[in-house]
């Protein structure tokens, strides 16, 4: 049998935040798009959030709202929660304002799928990769 203590919390590995350009449409001086920073979310903080959302209940109509929520728990910079951000967009939430900044179907789709993934450390540069080809 192998030693119980590697498995206290002391040993558990942390999974970094990536970093992610989550649109073409917002880039810096030189045109560059910007990076995000993106965090991944626990199991429990993303269970909590498909019972809000009810996702996982016979006819849920959710998924638009469930991907939403998913996505500004995982987002930590830009602030979606800033108010100055929120109001140069004309938005009043965290979420509207993610839709309102990547505004294109494909792009969001692409930044979920990302976030979703955010924790796979071993294969995020094949994916960065695969996405700049």
């Amino acid at each position: 049998m192998s030693n119980l203590s590697l498995f206290l919390k002391k040993n558990k590995k942390q999974r970094p935040n990536v970093r992610y350009a989550a649109t073409q449409s917002l880039c810096d001086e030189k045109g560059k798009p910007l990076e995000w920073e993106i965090k991944p979310i626990s199991s429990a903080e993303h269970d909590r959030i498909r019972e809000e959302c009810g996702i996982g209940t016979e006819g849920s109509s959710f998924w638009g709202q469930y991907r939403e929520k998913f996505l500004t728990a995982c987002i930590v910079y830009p602030d979606l929660y800033d108010q100055e951000l929120q109001d140069s967009y004309g938005v009043m939430s965290a979420e509207e304002l993610l839709r309102a900044m990547v505004d294109d179907p494909k792009e969001f789709d692409a930044l979920y799928s990302f976030a979703y993934g955010a924790g796979d450390t071993d294969g995020i540069e094949k994916r960065i990769e695969e996405a700049k080809n």
